[in-house]
């Protein structure tokens, strides 16, 4: 199996940065899983942020967090990170961090591995 767990979350002023950080471990985790972030605003669906191929050569970010976020991975500790500039209140969520082994970078929700989340508050 894959665990993924997150960290680095907390509470910012608007306009401040956070980055996040997950690190990958199991018996069937691959360095050539893709990883992508996502997130979930109370009373909202889970949404895609942002992900990345295992070659580090494809990334693909919301329309929303575009020019903002940058993501990144290191494969030789297993971690992708969320580097998250300009916050704004409506980037107030729980993030995911996300595995899957498949090489197709989806927006969907049909990754087949989770993170539990981290909390992100952005005050106003």
């Amino acid at each position: 199996q894959v665990q993924l767990v997150e960290s680095g979350g907390g509470l910012v002023q608007a306009g401040g940065s956070l980055r996040l950080s997950c690190a990958a471990s199991g018996r069937t985790f691959r360095s050539t899983y893709s990883m992508g972030w996502f997130r979930q605003a109370p009373g909202k669906e889970r949404e895609f942020v942002a992900s990345i191929s295992w070659t580090v050569r494809n990334t693909y970010y919301s329309d929303s967090v575009k020019g903002r976020f940058t993501i990144s991975r290191d494969n030789a500790k297993s971690t992708v990170s969320l580097q998250m500039n300009s916050l704004k209140p409506e980037d107030t969520a729980v993030y995911y961090c996300a595995a899957d082994p498949s090489p197709i970078l989806t927006m969907t929700l049909s990754w087949n591995y989770w993170g539990q989340g981290t909390q992100v508050t952005v005050s106003s």
